[in-house]
């Protein structure tokens, strides 16, 4: 028999928070009949998001095309959605039932190329964009490209998306923390930057990228053009790639602010000689299609022989699916003014993402009135990294423990926090110390994508709980 100690070493120290024990149980919860508010993950639609319609009608369509030959049936649809539809069923001879190029279909390619052209006002070439089951599967495709030897490393945020350091893991490169400034709205700070980078290189560890999430993930921050400007120049100095994390750009909630992209910021600095990895995904912003696994990520400042083995990478899997490409298509490619579906589709737009600033508020502000946590109110994304505070055990002085003690206390006192949340209220959330926290310090990340009521619902939850906790010895002793 096949057992857990014969699989890859690998596999087996790969860790993910946001699917974790306290998830799965929460579902075992849930099949016992308690009422689970998921915020572990950020899956706007099973919570309740609804679909935009223009790019349900679209994919309906592509998916039993015979619709089209039935004129009753067409007349709840939008006249541009089924213009669209048989646009790209004359481009998709195949259909979707059928592989396409390893790459994607070039005209959806060329779609992605024209979107980040006006979105930023620089040029792309549609060569140099590869489509992928959602972002996750590119930003592992170049990890794993990039790992050449085994000292080798990436830079990755703490607080980081678990992604980064399960894939690392599981490719055998070596992970390169660096903090983000929580007393600075989560910026990236160079000298944190240089002193991560110099103390790898003197325990021989070969950092070969930097990857930063923008807007970000778990923090919920929104970087500045001249923080950008300053990672891209430490990026220059010590010879790193770049990859690019951009897939809530569209989740901008404050006032003031403006998502950059790094490839905006890099052609303006004129920089050519860093290699940039962009991706993005139509799992989040207003869209939440995670479930159709819909994204691209861009090659910037690559030579053409490169690029080639990143789409030869690709064709190993043949190709990402078809209906998220078409997908990835719809996102890029939104209907126009004029269109017969543009203003629902502004309408649904615009109302979502007001309800998500809404929610962020709403989630910030009650978290941060309640005493011992503290919360930064999400700038943009769909998450809070909520800050909280417990007494320490007895007999415990967390300055006198090792590093390795001292992360295993912290681990065991917000997963028992985190635990006792969800057995008590129904309200699921993953420790901190699944994403990577500053020393001596506890946090959560929640999302704030629940309906408006059970948000603030579930703020009254947390605030009861909270101060239930910290008064019961029996949780410190």
């Amino acid at each position: 028999m096949l057992n857990v100690n014969d699989l890859n070493k690998k596999l087996l120290e790969a860790q993910y928070a946001v699917r974790g024990k306290i998830v799965i149980k929460a579902q075992e919860l849930e099949e016992q009949g308690k009422k689970i508010i998921y915020c572990n993950i950020g899956n706007p639609q099973a919570l309740k998001q609804k679909p935009m319609t223009y790019v349900r009608e679209v994919l309906s369509l592509m998916e039993f095309p015979d619709l089209l030959n039935d004129d009753n049936f067409l007349k709840g649809y939008h006249k541009d959605s089924v213009e669209r539809a048989r646009f790209i069923l004359k481009n998709v001879p195949g259909g979707v039932g059928a592989y396409s190029q390893s790459a994607g279909i070039p005209f959806i390619r060329k779609a992605v190329a024209e979107f980040i052209e006006k979105r930023d006002n620089i040029p792309a070439e549609k060569e140099r964009i590869i489509l992928t089951d959602g972002a996750s599967k590119g930003v592992q495709a170049v990890i794993m490209s990039l790992l050449k030897n085994e000292n080798d490393g990436v830079m990755i945020p703490i607080p980081q998306y678990p992604l980064y350091s399960a894939t690392l893991t599981l490719y055998g490169g070596k992970q390169v923390d660096y903090y983000l400034d929580e007393q600075n709205s989560w910026q990236l700070n160079e000298k944190v930057l240089e002193d991560s980078f110099l103390n790898a290189k003197k325990n021989g560890i070969n950092p070969v990228a930097i990857s930063v999430i923008n807007p970000g993930n778990p923090t919920g921050a929104v970087l500045s053009y001249d923080n950008i400007k300053m990672i891209l120049n430490f990026a220059k100095k010590y010879n790193l790639s770049v990859l690019a994390d951009e897939v809530y750009q569209e989740n901008i909630y404050r006032e003031g602010l403006k998502f950059y992209s790094f490839a905006k910021v890099a052609h303006d600095l004129g920089i050519t000689d860093v290699p940039l990895f962009s991706f993005h995904s139509m799992s989040k912003g207003y869209l939440g299609e995670c479930g159709h696994r819909a994204g691209y990520f861009e090659l910037r400042n690559i030579p053409q022989d490169v690029l080639e083995q990143f789409i030869k990478l690709q064709s190993i899997s043949l190709c990402s699916n078809v209906i998220g490409q078409i997908a990835t298509y719809l996102m890029v490619s939104p209907p126009k003014e004029g269109d017969e579906s543009f203003e629902l589709y502004v309408k649904e737009k615009d109302g979502i993402l007001k309800d998500l600033k809404t929610k962020a508020e709403i989630l910030g502000k009650g978290l941060n009135a309640v005493n011992g946590m503290t919360c930064e109110i999400p700038q943009g994304a769909m998450y809070a990294f909520v800050k909280f505070e417990l007494p320490h055990k007895q007999g415990v002085d967390p300055l006198k423990l090792s590093e390795e003690e001292r992360l295993k206390y912290e681990s065991g006192r917000d997963n028992k926090y985190c635990m006792q949340l969800l057995e008590e209220t129904g309200i699921c959330v993953v420790p901190g110390s699944g994403f990577g926290q500053l020393p001596n310090t506890l946090h959560f990340r929640t999302t704030f994508l629940p309906p408006r009521d059970e948000i603030e619902t579930l703020v009254e939850k947390m605030k009861e709980f909270h101060i239930k906790y910290i008064n019961n010895p029996e949780n410190f002793n």
